[in-house]
């Protein structure tokens, strides 16, 4: 009886570290995918950033370009204003002249 035990004992112990060792070699191959997809992640999101950060300096180029632009055009508006004033007030001041 005790050597009849004592084999299934032992076929236990060997079935379970076969068991034992499929199982670990599962996990291994899920820390692997794992490994795998979080790499994966970690280079999108670093593509992301990088795009991002292109996006936002090109952005940053427009709008200087938009704001020379709309000073330049500004400039030329103010250079222009002095002359239309005195236009207006001379038409205005003709205009009282006439009315005496």
């Amino acid at each position: 009886m005790g050597t009849i035990l004592g084999v299934i004992a032992i076929g236990l112990v060997f079935w379970l570290r076969k068991d034992q060792k499929t199982h670990f070699d599962l996990h291994d191959g899920d820390i692997y995918a794992a490994r795998h997809a979080y790499e994966a992640l970690m280079s999108d999101f670093n593509n992301y950033q990088v795009n991002t950060d292109r996006q936002i300096a090109d952005l940053k180029k427009q709008i200087e370009i938009n704001n020379t632009s709309i000073n330049k055009s500004l400039e030329q508006i103010h250079k222009g204003l002095p002359g239309k004033i005195r236009g207006v007030i001379g038409h205005i001041e003709f205009h009282q002249n006439n009315m005496r």
